[in-house]
């Protein structure tokens, strides 16, 4: 008994896992990149697209040298969507109807929280276990890490083009998308692809908030009916 509970790993160990120390230079990397947002908008651009791929690194760490850890998962998850809600907020200012990135700001946030805390509830390890759901677009998301990885690395993309393609402080959104798809083909098909893959992201979102809600209420509804 004495050598198993040796083999435990400590509060250190956890915090110096790999995937942890990536998710550090992570946090450290979207603070140096948001400084930098207006002064070197290129830089700023590069940096946060590394710090969005490192995500996907430090998981395949976590895996590769069995260092999952729910620390990891959490901060992985604030780290995603403190970075996306910086950048909208940004978007929000540049272009016109800001409304438009302040509220999928909320729905961004809203839905990963809440199916968090129902992952929580249900006694389930991981919040991308969603193998008894019902809807297809959500078991497809979660379920196929190709689909998931296309869709997430196209939101951040259409954001960050956005971000580079506007000239002044108060954009219209239709008018650059237009405009930018007219002027360059390459530029087109990019937005086409990013778009699709951001839309399929909101309504997994959409999904994803009702979900979560419905598992908040049925453990309500639950509880009150223990005798």
């Amino acid at each position: 008994m004495a050598k198993k509970s040796d083999l435990r790993p400590t509060m250190l160990s956890v915090y110096l896992y790999i995937p942890n120390i990536i998710g550090y230079i992570r946090v450290l990397m979207n603070c140096f990149a948001f400084a930098q947002c207006f002064s070197n908008k290129k830089l700023f651009s590069i940096l946060y697209f590394i710090s969005f791929v490192c995500d996907g690194i430090d998981g395949w760490c976590a895996r590769k040298f069995n260092q999952v850890s729910t620390f990891g998962a959490v901060l992985d998850m604030v780290t995603d969507r403190i970075s996306t809600a910086c950048l909208l907020v940004i978007l929000s200012q540049v272009y016109r109807p800001g409304l438009v990135f302040l509220s999928l700001l909320a729905l961004d946030i809203a839905s990963h929280w809440l199916q968090m805390y129902s992952t929580f509830l249900s006694g389930k390890v991981s919040h991308k276990d969603v193998k008894d759901s019902t809807n297809w677009l959500f078991k497809l998301y979660y379920g196929n890490r190709m689909f998931m990885a296309y869709c997430c690395v196209a939101c951040e993309v259409l954001y960050i083009l956005l971000f580079l393609l506007a000239k002044n402080d108060s954009e219209n959104l239709m008018n650059v998308l237009v405009s930018s798809a007219k002027q360059n083909a390459l530029l087109a098909a990019l937005l086409g692809l990013s778009l699709f893959g951001w839309a399929v992201k909101q309504a997994v979102n959409v999904i994803q908030l009702k979900t979560a809600a419905d598992v908040c209420v049925l453990y309500d509804v639950e509880k009150k009916h223990k005798p």
